[in-house]
């Protein structure tokens, strides 16, 4: 077997361990393999991951869809077969000459009428960035929206980076148990299984410092390459900072208020200097959710150095400012006691020369003690949005403290809807179906016009689509939940009775389904709000219909 070694030693307890990992080589023919799995371009593109397929779905499916471990773990005859392979040679010529072609296509008019590509540049702020199960470090849909948002971006070809933190354990990984308990498990991620690396200046990892109580918590930088543009993450798990500092960076929205807030200033203030120390220069600064606010005082501090006062400072920065809320309701928005901020930022403030009353009052809602961040985002901006025409609404009630001389109808929180990315969430039965009826459909996206084309399509090709979609759902969810059920030591019986009408009625089923986080906002039980209407339907001999319950609580 032709492989190379990893030799990797650890110091735990004054003993040293070494761990010996033997991984496989790309025959000369598949050596781009490793630049795909190192482009999340790979998490909407069925066509690089339909490679990895190709060479072993088992190993696929073992390392739960993520490329860069499938090279770790691939036998290295499994390569050389596929590097003989002519079909799948073919393939792979045919998947880098697309991705090649991605690459090099530059900003259409849509982005170059409204701005110019050498001169602008947004940079974008978010808590989590959802691209993909492989790089989880996201929760719900704000991150999904988040990477989603990149994409598109991408797709664009905007000029346009994106900053974050890197979790080492993201998110918690759900299980159920036999009582229908979640169970909160969390699991480590190596940056070898990950499609980052590190930023490099002048031969030495970027890092930057971040002043807290009585020390600084450095961040060394990571990247993320998303296509056209770059992700830059921010990891506290660094030999500079003590192991309570490190720790930062180890779960998304994890630990107590203490945490949150440490993590936030990390995220904005840090991320603010990662920008700077690249020597970036946004024109557009967009800050997704109010965690990443506290860039607003680091601009400012930044914008101060040349005289201005810092009323004028947060002008000019609110001037370039984007800030979008999600939450509508209360609960859903971080918000602090004067003592933690005092605490947590008073040593940053005194060494910006801000002043804390000021600062305060910038997150202050109603006038009251606590700080609000995202009255803090608003306040720090001057284009505001929700995510929905209702959202925008409620949000403008919520919101109109801000703004009390101005009727929160016409304050200015407006709304942009949310979106998918089309190419992830687009089966590629769809596709297919979508290339062989209009085949510059993907180029049509933004043409409500073009899309008159969809009445001409026959109804049965929609149909047989559908079917075999619902069908491909019914079979995932009956192998989940024999495999929950195995593991909770529940009999077969069980599970047949759950899933008999998923997978072996004749009848066609209906499936009603609710997957999101189970926050009480999202209203998972409102299917239940009227029994009498809903055991009508449940009832129903002819029409055989199947509730699907699933997500985070």
């Amino acid at each position: 077997m032709r492989a190379f070694a990893r030799l990797e030693a650890t110091n735990m307890h004054k003993a040293t361990e070494f761990r010996l990992e033997a991984h496989p080589l790309l025959p000369e023919p598949l050596e781009r393999l490793e630049e795909l799995a190192n482009d999340l371009f790979y998490s909407w593109d069925h066509g690089v991951r339909s490679l990895f397929v190709r060479i072993d779905l088992p190993l696929w499916q073992k390392v739960e869809h993520n490329p860069k471990l499938f090279l770790r773990r691939v036998a290295q005859d499994r390569l050389d077969e596929a590097s003989e392979d002519r079909a799948f040679l073919a393939e792979y010529r045919r998947v880098l000459s697309s991705y090649d072609a991605y690459l090099e296509a530059g900003p259409g008019p849509e982005v170059t009428e409204k701005l110019d590509p050498e001169q602008a540049l947004v940079a974008y702020f978010c808590a989590e960035f959802g691209f993909h199960e492989s790089f989880p470090i996201y929760s719900g849909g704000l991150g999904i929206l988040a990477g989603d948002h990149c994409k598109a971006a991408s797709d664009l070809a905007l000029p346009f980076v994106a900053v974050g933190l890197l979790y080492r354990q993201g998110y918690f990984i759900q299980s159920i148990d036999a009582h229908g308990q979640q169970i909160a498990r969390y699991q480590s991620h190596s940056s070898d299984e990950l499609p980052i690396s590190p930023v490099e200046i002048d031969g030495k990892w970027l890092k930057v410092s971040v002043p807290f109580p009585g020390r600084d918590v450095v961040a060394r930088v990571w990247e993320a390459r998303v296509g056209h543009i770059r992700l830059y993450l921010l990891d506290s798990n660094t030999e500079e900072n003590g192991p309570e500092d490190r720790d930062l960076t180890l779960q998304l929205y994890g630990g107590d208020e203490s945490t949150r807030i440490s993590q936030e200033m990390l995220l904005g203030i840090g991320g603010t200097r990662v920008v700077e120390a690249l020597n970036l220069k946004p024109t557009v600064w967009h800050i997704n959710e109010g965690h990443a606010a506290f860039q607003i005082l680091e601009r400012c501090r930044h914008t101060m150095v040349s005289g201005l006062s810092f009323e004028a400072a947060l002008e000019a920065v609110a001037g370039a400012t984007l800030f979008t809320t999600h939450t509508p309701v209360p609960a859903g928005h971080d918000i602090f006691p004067r003592s933690l901020v005092h605490h947590a930022l008073g040593r940053y403030i005194e060494e910006s020369a801000l002043d804390f009353d000021q600062v305060f009052a910038l997150g202050s809602k109603d006038g009251g003690d606590s700080f609000n961040m995202t009255s803090l985002g608003l306040r720090g901006s001057r284009f505001h949005n929700g995510v929905s025409r209702i959202h925008g609404g409620v949000a403008s009630l919520m919101e109109g403290d801000i703004w009390p001389q101005v009727p929160s109808a016409e304050n200015p929180i407006g709304y942009i809807t949310n979106g998918v990315h089309v190419p992830t969430f687009l089966a590629p039965e769809w596709s297919s179906l979508f290339d062989i009826q209009a085949p510059t459909w993907k180029s049509e996206l933004r043409n409500p016009e073009f899309w008159k084309f969809i009445d001409q399509i026959p109804d049965y090709h929609y149909w047989s689509v559908h079917k075999a979609l619902k069908q491909q759902m019914g079979e995932y969810i009956v192998q989940r939940l024999k495999r929950q059920h195995k593991r909770n030591g529940t009999g077969h019986s069980v599970t047949d009775r759950m899933t008999r009408q998923l997978v072996s009625s004749e009848k066609d089923t209906l499936v009603i389904g609710f997957a999101r986080r189970f926050a009480t906002y999202k209203r998972a039980t409102l299917i239940f709000s009227d029994l009498e209407r809903l055991e009508s339907i449940l009832t129903d001999p002819d029409r055989p219909v199947v509730l699907v319950f699933a997500g985070k609580a």
